[in-house]
């Protein structure tokens, strides 16, 4: 069974962080809440949480997660970034973006796309999320909570504690995240091109 956290959207207890931030240490697999939807998560080194995070959405090895980010500096260290798109990126986080760019050798390579080399990462400006990353120090290998065949994702953490019980280790409530996935823009080819519209302004790129 799942654990339950019912945290407050907009100023989380530390107390359930720290034990959230514990099960990730010790190889969990969490849904979060996002500022754009729930996503699930685990460590960045945890092969075993992507596989089982793979399963959860019924894709296979050559799926594309995200990894989501406390801060620029962090997402610094995971991607090569030119000027302009420091600039820009700089300016559009946090925020409901994904942003695709060239991966540094501090992405795992089983992480990055298999040609191109490069990672989609994201920095939320989701209190409750912000906390988990804050705690943790490192990023999340995430992927949004979106189950094969459904129309629509979750949006409540009693849902998904219901719905996923035996398949995940935490559920962290912070309430309705809405059902609209992050605005995605590939930069890997210099020039910015968003390839999906989201919750993000896509104007601004």
């Amino acid at each position: 069974m799942a654990r339950f956290f019912d945290v407050h959207p907009s100023d989380p207890q530390p107390r359930a962080i720290t034990q959230v931030v514990a099960m990730l240490r010790a190889g969990a697999v969490i849904a979060y809440p996002t500022d754009s939807m729930y996503a699930l998560g685990t460590r960045m080194d945890d092969h075993e949480g992507a596989s089982r995070i793979r399963a959860l959405r019924g894709v296979d090895d050559s799926h594309q997660f995200t990894l989501v980010c406390a801060d620029f500096a962090q997402l610094g260290q995971l991607v090569m970034l030119s000027n302009a798109a420091f600039r820009a990126i700089k300016a559009a986080t946090p925020g409901p973006y994904t942003f695709i760019l060239p991966a540094t050798p501090e992405v795992p390579r089983r992480l990055a796309h298999a040609k191109k080399r490069s990672v989609g990462v994201r920095i939320t400006e989701h209190p409750v999320a912000q906390a988990i990353l804050r705690e943790l120090g490192e990023p999340l290998l995430s992927s949004s909570l979106l189950m094969p065949g459904a129309d629509w994702p979750m949006t409540e953490g009693w849902q998904i504690k219901e719905e996923l019980d035996d398949r995940l280790d935490a559920v962290v409530d912070g309430g309705d995240c809405g059902t609209t996935p992050t605005t995605v823009v590939d930069w890997t080819d210099g020039e910015p091109v968003v390839v999906r519209v989201g919750a993000g302004d896509p104007d601004r790129f």
